[in-house]
């Protein structure tokens, strides 16, 4: 019996921070060894063109992001690594999508809002009147909308059966299965409905202020994965604490530390409860300058990795697993256009 279909992306906006490794890279990779699935795995560059990059940033981050692939552990033989761009069908079964879904749905999405309201980056604390979104809404890129159809097209045209995600996708993934319904229901089966591998993802705050998810928007309070040991030292050094002494967490009352215990965690296998014996009595320089040893430790082996690949290798990779990829994408496409009456 054939392994189910696994799929799923990240978008290539520049270097991957903690909350994007801890949420989903590094889950990849577990999956992927799990050996339940066939796993797919793509650099969304579509989706990133919803933000405006320049073509000399996009292709830097596509390469950027691929080489972060290779170096976190996703393999080319044990998945399809590719480049979604490269995938002539997805635009052709997204318009097929589009045409079954309403408009008004679109601009429903929360996503699709919350996406609106970060292009203009309004002041914090800033109040959008109903008026004024509704003209932000009409100056948007149609790209900021459309984004659930292509990223259902992304795991229709491999059969993909289960998609890991975080809560905050699961409307899109909703919405998916509702093409999904609306499709087989016209056209015969031909999709199965796909289903989320719900992670227990942190929420990674921000190092400056724990009140704010980490972001590459706020360079200062955040990790990224591919900083070098001196700057992990010196970001988790200058991090905001809380008040009093104690290392305990408490999410409501300490949010500082609290967030920096769950990085802890996360990298180090020990639980909160064992950090907290450990650090019993103890100040926050000590336990900053733990965390900085575990996780430059932890992301060592991910630096050598990435510092042996060459341009050219990981080039390489993305086109024979973007080949790969195509054949399958291929092959489904023919058969949805012979359901819908397009090949006679």
């Amino acid at each position: 019996m054939a392994k189910p279909v696994l799929i799923s992306g990240i978008q290539p906006t520049g270097p991957l921070h903690f909350g994007n490794y801890l949420g989903a890279l590094k889950n990849f990779v577990a999956l992927q060894n799990s050996g339940k699935y066939r796993c797919y795995f793509f650099v969304a560059d579509l989706h990133a063109l919803t933000e405006n990059p320049s073509a000399k940033d996009l292709e830097k981050n596509i390469l950027s992001l691929a080489s972060d692939f290779l170096a976190a552990g996703l393999d080319p033989k044990k998945s399809i690594i590719f480049q979604q761009s490269q995938i002539e069908e997805l635009q052709e079964l997204k318009w097929v999508l589009s045409t079954l879904t309403p408009v008004s749905e679109l601009m429903r999405m929360t996503a699709f809002k919350e996406k609106v309201l970060q292009a203009i980056k309004p002041i914090d604390g800033e109040k959008i009147s109903k008026k004024r979104f509704e003209e932000i809404v009409e100056e948007a890129n149609f790209g900021l909308a459309e984004y659930p159809i292509l990223m259902t097209a992304d795991i229709l045209i491999f059969g993909g059966q289960y998609v890991p995600v975080g809560h905050d996708q699961l409307q899109h993934l909703e919405f998916a299965r509702t093409l999904v319904r609306k499709f087989n229901y016209k056209f015969g089966q031909t999709f199965v409905e796909p289903k989320e591998l719900l992670t227990a993802t942190p929420r990674v705050m921000s190092l400056d202020d724990p009140t704010k998810k980490m972001s590459k928007s706020r360079p200062g309070g955040c990790l990224f994965i591919n900083d070098s040991p001196e700057l992990i030292g010196k970001k988790i050094r200058i991090a905001v604490t809380d008040s009093g002494s104690d290392i305990k967490y408490d999410p409501q009352n300490k949010a500082a530390i609290s967030n920096l215990l769950m990085i802890y965690s996360e990298l180090s296998g020990l639980t909160i409860s064992e950090i907290e014996a450990e650090f019993a009595g103890k100040g926050y320089a000590d336990f900053k300058k733990e965390l900085a040893d575990v996780v430059i430790e932890y992301f060592e082996p991910f630096r050598a990795r990435r510092a042996k690949l060459k341009s050219a290798a990981v080039k390489k990779i993305l086109m024979d697993g973007s080949k790969k990829a195509h054949e399958i994408a291929k092959k489904k496409m023919l058969a949805i256009k012979k359901k819908i009456g397009l090949v006679l």
